[in-house]
């Protein structure tokens, strides 16, 4: 396993459309087991693979608290079949977007089907942060951040110290 760089703000692949994934070989567990091992050494709870330059359908989650066992799992391909009508608030940070966190409202839960790291066709029903967690996440695969789910203003003001940052570091 390896830790791979994270792509950061405001890098245009965090805004590129993730390609499905055809079939779950050696390559693609090897990726599943890359982005555990670098979610994990961010540290964060959630990881898509686009975060590390690979514009591919999959995602990574383990919501486990300090303390308790470890509980990764890999979602390949995964999409959303259902969202409820109640809305949950959840303050969301990024590994993409480091050291900056702000309250998201996203539905508070979800019907999700996706394709395991045994290449068989799986549903997940999730409510609360793995909920939350599966929603960012998704978004990356289809280029959105969790940025855009707040004011423009507010954006605007991430996006502006990001850029100036990166411009810093050349």
């Amino acid at each position: 396993m390896t830790i791979k760089p994270l792509i950061i703000l405001p890098d245009p692949v965090l805004r590129q459309q993730s390609k499905p994934i055809e079939k779950v070989d050696a390559e693609v567990l090897r990726l599943a087991d890359d982005m555990l091992e670098t979610m994990y050494d961010a540290p964060g709870i959630g990881l898509a693979a686009i975060q590390i330059g690979v514009p591919r359908r999959m995602l990574v989650i383990d919501v486990a608290r300090e303390g308790e066992e470890k509980t990764p799992i890999v979602f390949i391909n995964p999409e959303i079949l259902k969202v409820s009508d109640d809305i949950s608030t959840y303050e969301e940070g990024c590994l993409s977007i480091p050291d900056y966190y702000a309250e998201v409202e996203r539905p508070a839960s979800l019907t999700v089907q996706y394709v395991g790291r045994d290449g068989k066709q799986q549903t997940v029903e999730a409510d609360g942060l793995l909920a939350t967690c599966l929603q960012h996440e998704i978004d990356h695969l289809n280029g959105v951040l969790f940025i855009d789910h707040i004011s423009r203003l507010k954006r605007d003001m991430v996006i502006k110290k990001f850029t100036k940052a990166a411009r810093a570091k050349v």
